[in-house]
């Protein structure tokens, strides 16, 4: 199936808006087919209609072009899964291009480099274009033509990770040590860093069940804590949750835990071997149920881009 959609992609010849529209039409439901049972279907046809969309509606240029797609900050992207070009041929339909884009006022441009065009990307640092992201399968390269301040923004720069605050009706929290932790033989909340799109409060729960198998839902939002230079040179918010257990029966990650354990309340509080932000966030849990005061999560849609997200908010109740 995705040797199928290879194939096809790599046959579109964007800059005939007539062919590209009849091998649009024609192979569209083929591809919707044969992705139907895919597992990552919902990620792949969203980003394909997505390309498709945009290249299907970029303007017309001249030959010898390339077409890109405009973005609404009047930059160009050109993605070299859909725009053909012999290596021989790179070198001057990009100086063409920049000179085209130039005149046209664009202000930056991205080149979207898959593996299979590797070879375009000294050309494009011979022309100064620099590298902005990799992913796996291609990295993104750009460069600014307007003259005025350089306009792009860093890449993703925070990574997020999560700390769960699970006690049970014994007045007990659960903890962990690490088999690669800092400090060997310390507690911990367990925790660890979010997947790819995934949201917050789903990471939580998923890391618990990971690293002890402990089944938990939602309580409330505890704490967050934003540092820098963390892994890879980037800063990084740590958010710390409350979560309700619904069993509590260990079984702790071979790979990961080296000791996991319902600990005293009083105990975690005076451990030596508990980190101080950790005993802080223990007493925020407190205060918490002392004072009642919640923050929720709640989804909405936005109300132009019709994309979920989540809205972490104090709860009230109105007084009587």
């Amino acid at each position: 199936m995705h040797r199928y959609l290879r194939k096809s992609f790599s046959s579109v010849i964007v800059n005939n808006r007539d062919l590209f529209n009849f091998w649009y039409k024609v192979h569209r439901k083929s591809i919707f087919r044969a992705m139907s049972t895919s597992d990552t279907k919902d990620t792949i046809l969203q980003a394909s209609e997505s390309w498709f969309a945009k290249y299907k509606n970029a303007p017309e240029v001249p030959d010898g072009i390339f077409r890109g797609v405009i973005d609404r900050f009047n930059g160009v992207t050109v993605d070299s899964n859909m725009e053909e070009c012999d290596d021989s041929q790179f070198e001057g339909k990009l100086k063409d291009s920049l000179a085209f884009w130039k005149e046209a006022n664009r202000r930056g441009v991205w080149f979207k480099v898959h593996l299979s065009k590797a070879s375009w990307v000294p050309v494009l640092a011979k022309h100064n274009f620099d590298f902005h992201h990799a992913k796996e399968g291609f990295v993104m390269m750009c460069t600014w033509l307007a003259n005025e301040p350089m306009g792009i923004p860093p890449f993703a720069h925070t990574m997020v990770g999560v700390g769960a605050v699970v006690v049970n009706d014994k007045q007990q929290v659960l903890v962990v040590s690490e088999k690669n932790a800092l400090v060997t033989n310390s507690w911990k909340l367990p925790g660890g860093y979010l997947e790819r799109k995934e949201n917050i409060v789903d990471a939580g729960i998923r890391e618990v069940q990971e690293e002890t198998n402990i089944q938990t839902t939602f309580e409330t939002l505890l704490a967050i804590r934003h540092a820098h230079g963390a892994g890879f040179g980037c800063s990084d918010l740590y958010v710390v949750m409350a979560l309700n257990p619904q069993t509590t029966e260990i079984t702790k990650c071979e790979r990961e835990i080296a000791k996991c354990v319902w600990m005293d309340i009083e105990e975690f509080l005076q451990h030596p071997n508990v980190h101080e932000t950790n005993r802080s966030f223990m007493r925020l849990y407190l205060n918490y149920k002392k004072n009642g005061v919640k923050i929720v999560c709640r989804e909405d849609v936005h109300q132009i881009l019709k994309k979920k997200y989540n809205i972490f908010e104090v709860e009230t109740t109105e007084k009587e």
